[in-house]
């Protein structure tokens, strides 16, 4: 009776032991995010590569405010990423 109950308390104890979270689809997630941030600055890299399709010729001041606009949103990202600006420890 004795080790009956010895096995019933060792087995109850593993049990009771919490059992490792399986982290696949966190890290699936993860990686598909990764994959779409990638997406997005590959194809602003290749904007800018390309001048924001814009010949210099035909720059104007609206131009100039719609880069200071993506300049400012992507501000906010890098800080945010960086621990930077607002977002300074």
């Amino acid at each position: 009776m004795g080790s009956d109950s010895a096995m019933t308390s060792i087995t109850t104890m593993e049990d009771a032991m919490p059992k490792p979270r399986d982290k696949t689809p966190a890290l699936d997630a993860f990686l598909a995010r990764k994959a779409e941030i990638d997406t997005m600055l590959a194809r602003l890299t290749a904007l800018s590569d390309e001048h924001f399709n814009v010949a210099p010729d035909d720059i104007h001041w609206g131009h100039v405010g719609t880069l200071a606009t993506y300049a400012e949103l992507l501000k906010r990202i890098t800080d945010a990423a960086f621990h930077e600006g607002e977002h300074a420890d």
